[in-house]
């Protein structure tokens, strides 16, 4: 990824700042000024393009856990030898908490796991890794009708934070059942809802909470996949049925005592928030993301690319950044 991108600023002739931090961007009468630890620049269009994973996102109940307890943000981790001896909760089953379930399973830890509703998919589905489809779906599913994965068809702004496919790139790639992973020995808990005087609670739904989550992938983007699959007239081999399994844990644990149980560490895989505390223009809606069409925001001048749902479910990756970045290139040459 390094290589990439000292290629393309080389063949671009990008004039790259490097170690350049924007501290505000305002608004003056022909433009904007943009500040920052290398100086003052005034600029007539500012893109920003800053991206949505900068500020990792803990539930404020954490503040109630003991002191003593080791607590890190996914963002933060990196090994279990980062964490104490003992056992270890891990909050929240999008990507970054199945995988770092499995890597403390394979370092031999004990482990609680906080189950959310982020939807399990299979790794590969129909003769391609599942990310093909997510793809062809993101590029091409609008030439055949299919939009689901284009933001004017979500059922709210909401939903443009919703959680990815809990799966795993570690090993050449692999799906994560969470029943799989009770199986293995980890301690399923529901939705982590506080903590009192060392005693954690949870919610009391884990049976359909893992229903939900199984479910969520043949509802949505597995069907999806197979009207993209028959209206494009792809060559592919049929859905392999999903096994029945209806395994749960003798006890789902709503409660769960730290002292007791001997949990010395909380990871917590919550997510992230916006952060454009730099921007001192007011174009954020209660989500504190920016009010856009297509990435050119409501002040003129200003615009956007690279952020989650901003034109489609993969805007903010590099596959597919080029379309807004296309379009939002055109509307300041034409300014």
């Amino acid at each position: 990824m390094i290589g990439l991108f000292r290629d393309y600023a080389a063949r671009i002739e990008a004039p790259v700042r490097l170690g350049t931090e924007v501290t505000r961007v305002g608004v003056v009468d022909r433009g904007f000024t943009v500040e920052t630890n290398q100086g003052r620049w005034d600029a007539r269009n500012v893109v920003l393009a800053n991206g949505a994973f900068q500020r990792p996102r803990i539930p404020s109940s954490a503040a109630a856990l003991p002191a003593h307890v080791r607590q890190l943000h996914s963002h933060d981790y990196r090994n279990a030898r980062q964490l104490p001896a003992g056992a270890v909760l891990v909050v929240g089953t999008g990507q970054s908490g199945g995988q770092i379930t499995e890597d403390l399973l394979d370092a031999g830890r004990e482990v609680h796991l906080a189950v959310a509703t982020c939807p399990e998919a299979p790794r590969r589905y129909r003769g391609q890794d599942v990310f093909h489809w997510i793809l062809q779906l993101n590029l091409h599913g609008p030439a055949f009708g299919i939009n689901g994965l284009q933001t004017d068809q979500l059922p709210s702004p909401a939903a443009r934070f919703m959680c990815n496919p809990l799966i795993s790139g570690n090993g050449g790639g692999h799906s994560i059942h969470l029943r799989d992973l009770g199986r293995r020995g980890v301690r399923l808990h529901g939705r982590f809802e506080g903590a009192d005087d060392g005693t954690l609670v949870f919610s009391d739904d884990l049976p359909a909470r893992l229903a939900l989550v199984e479910a969520g992938f043949g509802a949505r983007l597995g069907r999806m996949a197979d009207a993209y699959i028959a209206a494009a007239g792809v060559d592919a081999p049929p859905a392999e049925p999903m096994p029945s399994d209806d395994w749960l844990p003798a006890e789902s644990g709503r409660r769960l005592n730290l002292e007791a149980e001997g949990v010395t560490s909380v990871i917590w895989c919550t997510g992230y928030g916006l952060d454009f505390g730099f921007l001192d223009v007011p174009v954020l809606d209660e989500w504190n993301y920016p009010r856009h069409s297509r990435g050119v925001i409501e002040v003129p001048g200003l615009y956007a690319v690279g952020l989650p749902w901003l034109t489609k479910h993969l805007s903010a990756t590099l596959s597919v950044v080029g379309d807004d970045a296309e379009f939002v290139a055109g509307h300041i040459a034409g300014r």
